[in-house]
């Protein structure tokens, strides 16, 4: 089980209201009154739903043998060899080879034919360095047989697998339609928390699209109150018709256990997948070649459109389908094929649903005029690929300036920003460790009770753009800050490179 400590900020893993008028035509009443609320009730009991679901959900055992470096032994043989005993489990510890050890997991799955495919979690069956796959992968029935199960195949992006089993006739459940759910409603899930396998758990969908890594065409989860803890990650979640509307990946926790808030990957995104899996084929999304960010309260201001519409364009891979279809670093991306950018439908999301090699119609807004590209949608690569697309650390935490270093004044850009700022220059650039090519210009002080510095601005940090206006000197900076202002903006957009970290945008409040 993935899982997320702190609950405050951002994480690691609707219905629709409705009003009934009762008088003349336009009268309204309370979303909660008699004549507005359907009737409703909770379930006797999950009983006879939880008997007849049980045996097609399965428990997730896995192994694998990793080395362990040279100097780190087992504790327990070293105490038996204390007292003249033979050690197990290793090598002798005057071995100058690593010695290796035995890990696993415990998991939870769920049988989706009668001919024994398994759905489960790709982290339980991912090898233990984050590359290649477990040793051995055991699927435990409820009658406590114990099979062994290939691996079909898996997806990383979707934290996805399928598992066979060999036999006939095994107990089976169908997929239910997740796009269907509606907060509020009731859920089951059974699974094996902490190796107590056959667990069943109720409760209500709390949230849907929920977002925990604020990235990717998969996160979008649904929440649900209904106890999930460690083990049962692949265990299915089901509707009261005993459909699986959704897999238990994730929980957001202060503590590692249950705290309410578990998260399970909707049917609509897994079916897809599992299909390809079980086709032996790579499961087909689409892919553009951009990075995305949300667009927060000031960057929405510094663009002059709304908020919770649209996401920004961070940054465009070369020679990819954005970059051929003419979409640009700053573009605000608001519909995708006709669809509508949201919170609830992000980019990422509205992307990957398109086949690859299919033209789509992209809007986007550049300098505050709209305009629509065409784009030919390719296969995303494997994140491996993806990786080495994207290569880059991250921001380094040290302060690449001597505060008491008088050789390099602070230029004031103006009282707006509350920053100071100077050329960078290329040995600025390898003091804060941005590649030789950046151009901009540097934070040399930034003001503690600015929005810079609520925004989490800092000394160091490299200002490319404002308003997607290069920028190279503090006059600059002050030039398009005054044009901001004149134009009725009250906030700017500041495109910031930090380190080797990617470019990132950020919206800043212009004083006075």
């Amino acid at each position: 089980m993935r899982y997320a400590y702190g609950v405050a900020a951002a994480l690691l893993i609707g219905g629709s209201a409705f009003s009934v008028a009762t008088g003349p035509v336009g009268a309204q009443v309370a979303q909660n009154s008699p004549a507005a609320m359907p009737p409703t009730g909770a379930p006797m009991s999950f009983a006879d739903l939880a008997a007849k679901l049980q045996p097609a959900v399965v428990n997730i055992q896995t192994k694998q043998r990793v080395p362990v470096r040279g100097g780190q032994s087992d504790p327990l043989a070293d105490f038996l060899r204390r007292f003249g005993q033979p050690g197990q489990g290793g090598d002798s510890p005057d071995s100058p080879g690593a010695t290796s050890r035995t890990t696993g997991s415990l998991g939870s799955g769920f049988i989706i034919s009668a001919d024994g495919y398994v759905v489960t979690n790709n982290h339980l069956i991912q090898g233990a360095n984050g590359t290649g796959t477990v040793d051995s992968v055991t699927v435990i029935l409820s009658d406590r047989r114990e099979l062994p199960a290939r691996i079909i195949g898996r997806d990383p992006s979707s934290d996805l697998a399928l598992l066979k089993v060999e036999g006939s006739n095994f107990p089976y459940v169908n997929w239910g339609d997740s796009q269907r759910a509606r907060v509020g409603d009731w859920v089951m899930a059974i699974g094996n928390p902490y190796g107590l396998g056959g667990t069943v758990t109720a409760g209500i969908i709390s949230a849907l699209h929920r977002g925990i890594t604020g990235a990717g065409a998969y996160d979008r989860y649904i929440q649900t109150d209904a106890s999930i803890n460690m083990g049962n990650s692949g265990g299915p979640m089901f509707d009261l018709n005993g459909n699986v509307i959704g897999i238990n990946s994730a929980l957001i926790s202060p503590t590692g256990a249950s705290v309410g808030i578990g998260l399970a990957i909707p049917a609509e995104l897994a079916k897809p997948v599992i299909e390809s899996l079980r086709k032996g084929q790579r499961p087909q999304r689409g892919y553009l070649g951009i990075s995305l960010q949300g667009i927060e309260e000031s960057d929405a201001a510094a663009l002059g459109i709304p908020k919770n519409q649209g996401e920004l364009v961070r940054s465009v891979v070369p020679g990819q389908p954005a970059q051929r279809a003419g979409i640009q670093q700053g573009d605000v991306i608001l519909t995708v094929g006709g669809r509508p950018v949201t919170p609830d439908e992000t980019a990422s999301y509205l992307i990957s649903l398109v086949t690859p090699g299919q033209r789509v119609p992209i809007e986007v807004v550049r300098d505050g005029r709209r305009q629509t590209l065409n784009a030919v949608v390719a296969q995303r690569p494997t994140d491996e690929e993806l990786a080495k697309i994207g290569a880059g650390g991250t921001a380094p935490d040290q302060n690449p300036f001597d505060p008491n270093d008088q050789s390099q004044p602070a230029v004031p850009a103006g009282q707006a920003l509350g920053l100071s700022i100077q050329p960078l220059t290329p040995d600025i650039a390898r003091a804060v460790q941005v590649p030789a090519s950046t151009r901009g210009v540097v934070i040399t002080n930034v003001n503690p009770n600015s929005d810079a510095a609520e925004k989490g601005l800092k000394r160091g940090d490299v200002i490319i753009s404002v308003n997607r206006q290069a920028v190279a000197s503090s006059a600059q900076v002050a030039a398009v800050v005054d044009a901001a202002r004149k134009a009725g903006r009250s906030a700017v957009l500041l495109l910031v490179k930090r380190g080797a970290a990617p470019e990132y945008f950020i919206g800043v409040d212009i004083a006075g």
